[in-house]
């Protein structure tokens, strides 16, 4: 039994945040109800390529976007603009424990599966919405995608190569990191609104909007400005509160260095050879440190280029100095220590008994995550789930 098997989640989300956050719920063990449009479904379904081989090696129609966040549930194709399709969800509400939607605001409304409406059917339902902007504000009604909001919620303005170095501008993070985090914060505001139902008995909507967790996700750069006055730019691999916490150039490419700590930089300088910089006044501590960081980098990368990256990285693992190498994915999904956390996970699809996909992070030890079933092809379970919840439809 998955810690939330008591739990059934209708899922109207589309795309990568509110689907995020149901496969979370999924993996955790609930029941999750994927609502799609029976013209094509979720839109990331199109969104290749690549597409999953079948079992031939030829291209299905399983685009692997889709398949990223979207295992453990069912698919039910319904026609949400028909009143069938609206009386049929209505049903399934009644008996959920848990929505999530991605409409624009108002929208759900225009359907009978707004809030209001549905929670005077079943006033225990936690009801989670998803929007660019959220549910108030002067911004509500326009549309927000992930690129916008890292823009306008100041992620890009930190991100990227500083003023005046090649390459400088401001870059978005490589992967839809608002999206993921806006998920996972939509997770954290549905568990915590179940776990008050069980004092109160009742629901209560969840809202949730990407550029409020893009300010939220700032942390200590917006503490930098909210408390030091700070307003931060781009420092490209370095960090704008610790030094040296950055990536330096060994004698064959780039490893990252952490120095958390005074003790851990005097073992960083002794282990490069220059003892002496850990008693220099101007670096004797992280805030000096940061001060003079124009002055001590060029000290510490001159002899980085002595030497190359596997001496570097043995030394300093010797030495109790936090360094790493700079892996691409493929070399992530090689890596030993993930291998080990079950961060690789077969999980066989109808079309390919071999489909591998990244594990959960959350290693919970009495009620392990589960991984029931693989990401469902478009409306799989559509009789199936309105036969067992939906019994008396036309």
């Amino acid at each position: 039994m998955g810690a939330l098997s008591h739990l059934r989640v209708l899922d109207l989300s589309r795309v990568l945040a509110g689907p995020w956050a149901t496969q979370i719920l999924a993996d955790l063990g609930a029941e999750v109800i994927k609502v799609e449009r029976p013209d094509g479904g979720d839109d990331t379904r199109a969104w290749g390529p690549p597409f999953m081989a079948g079992g031939d090696g030829e291209p299905t129609a399983e685009s692997a976007y889709f398949l990223c966040t979207n295992r453990g549930k069912q698919s039910l194709c319904v026609d949400i603009k028909s009143a069938a399709g609206q009386a049929a969800l209505r049903d399934l509400a009644r008996d959920c424990d848990v929505l999530v939607e991605n409409f624009k605001v108002g929208d759900a409304a225009r359907y009978g599966l707004d809030y209001s409406s549905l929670s005077a059917l079943n006033p225990g339902l936690v009801y989670c919405s998803i929007t660019g902007f959220g549910q108030t504000g002067p911004l509500r009604d326009r549309p927000g995608y992930d690129f916008l909001v890292q823009a306008m919620g100041g992620l890009m303005s930190v991100t990227g190569q500083p003023d005046g170095s090649p390459g400088a501008e401001p870059m978005k993070v490589g992967v839809a990191l608002t999206d993921i985090m806006t998920g996972l914060y939509a997770t954290v505001g549905i568990l915590a609104a179940l776990t008050e139902r069980d004092r109160s008995g009742q629901g209560q909507q969840v809202d949730l909007a990407l550029l409020d967790v893009t300010a939220a996700t700032l942390a200590n750069q917006a503490s930098n400005y909210l408390v030091g006055g700070i307003n931060p730019g781009r420092l490209g691999n370095a960090h704008p509160n610790i030094v040296p916490y950055q990536s330096f150039v060994a004698r064959d490419g780039h490893l990252v260095v952490a120095v958390g700590n005074d003790a851990q930089f005097r073992r960083f300088a002794a282990v490069l050879g220059c003892p002496e910089l850990a008693d220099d006044p101007r670096f004797l501590s992280n805030r000096l440190r940061v001060q003079h960081r124009e002055q001590l980098i060029p000290l510490l990368q001159l002899p980085m280029l002595t030497r190359d990256k596997a001496d570097w990285l043995q030394r300093l693992a010797a030495a109790g100095v936090p360094a790493g190498p700079i892996n691409s994915v493929a070399e992530v999904f090689q890596e030993p220590q993930i291998l080990a956390r079950d961060m690789r996970v077969n999980v066989p699809h109808p079309l390919n008994h071999a489909l591998e996909l990244v594990g959960n992070p959350i290693k919970l030890s009495r009620t392990p995550v589960v991984y029931a079933s693989a990401p469902p092809t478009l409306g799989q379970h559509t009789e199936s789930v309105l036969a067992r919840l939906v019994p008396d439809r036309q």
